[in-house]
Order: C-alpha cells, then sequence, then structure tokens
C-alpha cells in the first residue's frame, strides 16, 4: 500500500475502496485538464492528474488565441499550466498510460461521498504501474487524429500545414493555400479559410465529398475544388511548395490547412459505457456530466470535437466547478439536471 492510500499494480483494487480515495483523478494534461486540476486544487480537492506527454499538437510550434498568451508553444503553455497546478499541496501529477476506468464493484454511483472508481495505469518515465481509486473522474484526454496517407504530410504539419483554421488563419493570409481532406465537410472548412486568401484550392484526395451544389458556392468566391487523387506534399529547403498530383501535375501552394479524421482518445473508459455520438464522442450536459453518474468529460474529445485551446480550458474550468459541488453531496431541496435533462432530487 502507498502513503496515499492507492494500491501497486497487481494488488486487489477493490480492497482499495476501504482506503481514502481522490477527490479526483484528471485523465489528461491538456488546457482542459490543467484549468480543470488548477480550479480543484484551489477547492483544496486532492487531485491527481495523469498524463502520457502524447499531445495531439506537439508538432504545433505556436498556438493562437489565448488570451495573454497569443503565439506561445503549446508545448510550453502545458508547462506553465503544470506547475501552476502543482504549486497547490492538493495536486498530484503521475506521468502514465491510463489503462482502465471501471466502476468499484458495490459502489453507488450516485453517492459522491465513496470512491466509485479505479484507475489503472501503466507508468512512464521510469514511474510505477498504479492502481488508485477515486470519487471522481475526469476525461480530457482529447483526440486521436488520423491525416491523409500522403508520405510527407507530417513534415510538413504544424509548419505549413494546420488543423485549426481559427489558430493559424491569420498566420496563413494572402498566401496560395491548400485545404487537404477526405471527409465530408470540406466546403465549410473552405469557407472559413477564404477569409484569409483568395488563393485556395480544395483537395479532396478522391475520397473527400462537396457535392456540386457546394462546389458551385465555392467557385463562385474563387475557390476551387480538386478531386483527383494526391501523391504527396512536397517541399524543399524547409518550406512546402505545392501539391503533387497522382497523375503528374505538380500544383503550387505555400501552406494550408488538412481536415483529420478524429476519434475520442478514451478507449480506456470503454468499461463503463459512456454514452456517445456517431462520431465516438462522449456526451456531457453543460456542466459536463457524462451519462455515468461521476464521471466527467471535457475539451475536444466531447462534441463538437476539435477547438481552440481558450474554449478547452472554458470547458475544463467550467467541469470543476460542477465536480467541486458534486462532491459536496446532495441536498434534498436542491434539484440538479441529468444529461437527459431530466430533472433530479436529491
Amino acid at each position: 500500500m502507498r502513503p496515499d492510500g492507492s494500491l501497486n499494480a497487481g494488488s486487489d483494487s477493490a480492497a482499495g475502496a476501504a482506503e481514502a480515495p481522490y477527490d479526483v483523478v484528471i485523465i489528461g494534461a491538456g488546457p482542459a485538464g490543467l484549468a480543470a486540476g488548477l480550479n480543484l486544487v484551489r477547492a483544496r480537492r486532492r487531485t491527481l492528474m495523469i498524463d502520457s506527454n502524447r499531445p495531439r499538437h506537439s508538432a504545433t510550434l505556436r498556438s493562437h488565441g489565448f488570451i495573454t498568451r497569443d503565439g506561445v508553444p503549446p508545448l510550453e503553455l502545458r508547462r506553465i499550466g503544470r506547475e501552476e497546478y502543482e504549486a497547490y499541496p492538493a495536486a498530484e501529477f503521475h506521468m502514465g498510460l491510463v489503462r482502465t476506468v471501471e466502476s468499484l464493484p458495490g459502489a453507488d454511483g450516485a453517492d459522491a461521498t465513496v470512491a466509485r472508481f479505479t484507475v489503472s495505469t501503466k507508468g512512464m518515465r521510469g514511474e510505477k504501474n498504479r492502481v488508485v481509486t477515486a470519487r471522481t473522474v475526469l476525461i480530457a484526454t482529447g483526440l486521436a487524429e488520423t491525416l491523409p496517407a500522403l508520405p510527407s504530410i507530417r513534415a510538413w504539419y504544424g509548419t505549413n500545414l494546420h488543423s485549426c483554421i481559427a489558430c493559424d488563419g491569420y498566420e496563413e493570409a494572402d498566401r496560395a493555400l491548400a485545404l487537404i481532406g477526405e471527409t465530408d465537410d470540406l466546403a465549410e472548412h473552405a469557407l472559413l479559410i477564404s477569409q484569409w486568401t483568395d488563393d485556395l484550392i480544395v483537395f479532396t484526395n478522391g475520397v473527400g465529398q462537396v457535392t456540386d451544389a457546394d462546389e458551385a458556392a465555392l467557385a463562385a468566391r474563387g475557390i476551387r475544388v480538386d478531386r483527383r487523387a494526391l501523391t504527396d506534399v512536397v517541399g524543399e529547403r524547409g518550406a512546402m511548395t505545392g501539391i503533387q498530383v497522382a497523375d503528374g501535375e505538380f500544383v503550387p501552394r505555400t501552406g494550408g490547412f488538412v481536415r483529420p479524421r478524429y476519434e475520442a482518445a478514451a478507449a480506456f473508459a470503454g468499461a463503463l459505457h459512456p454514452s456517445v455520438d456517431a462520431y465516438g464522442l462522449i456526451l456531457v450536459d453543460q456542466q459536463g456530466r457524462t451519462s455515468v453518474p461521476g464521471l466527467f468529460a471535457a475539451g475536444d474529445t466531447t462534441p463538437p470535437g476539435p477547438e481552440q485551446l481558450l474554449v478547452s480550458a472554458g470547458e475544463g474550468a467550467r467541469a470543476a466547478v460542477a465536480i467541486n459541488r458534486e462532491l459536496l453531496g446532495a441536498l434534498a431541496t436542491h434539484p440538479r439536471v441529468n444529461l437527459a435533462g431530466r430533472t433530479e432530487v436529491g
């Protein structure tokens, strides 16, 4: 048994329910998790933050639109946030990969005064595996992304090619841009990009869907749709120069955007069966509650998916307020609204 009441990996996790659980286990140390963690430790909630140090935006050199931090590297933002969180006595950080989150046998999901979950991790960077118990869990792991299968696309991702239009549109203004994607929402993305450039080509790689009506509307704005299969994104001297089409044509482009396919990075919670949407994103109410009592989610792992870092941080802070309130227990005269919109009393 650890001094803090957690268990070593391989121990009987059910026995941990009799030990002091964490008030909150936060999975993910991105903007949502860090904002939640900071607010929770300031409320003196014993909090364990778990992170695998595999952020989706690790290739991005600068992030924008975050008040007081415009232009800061995302990794620097995470470093500052972690330092602020760990400055509080109630904070603990564990470098690890979460393997499972499960309900404790016999735990009443509605009772926030007792441990309801076990969280199992694989330690990283020399840290040991752990199994801990928690009264509440916040999933803030964001998304896993899949880019179009072009050999060199990763070489330009985060420098000349970006996924967040609101984050990087200003820096790409007035250039010859490409939008590369294989999804059915390319027209909407192209429309957003058009406010920064009048030289944009949408590349579907023979897969992405743009309706004839949308193509006509884009053409009226000077945006061309290229439906041909692509060979690669190419460049020289550290700068992107264009798109190589499978039929041999080279299309000059100096930068642009890519539309990845996304999925929630939360397979570890599968045993809890939280409600998800058609894309696998975890459904939450306005306070971040999932369909599983005591389980919360915030940030990109919830609909609508990828958003600006500032938005994710706000969602994390809002979830922290709801978690802190839930840990105080219910008052019979104060109803709350559940995920389905039904009022619950007590």
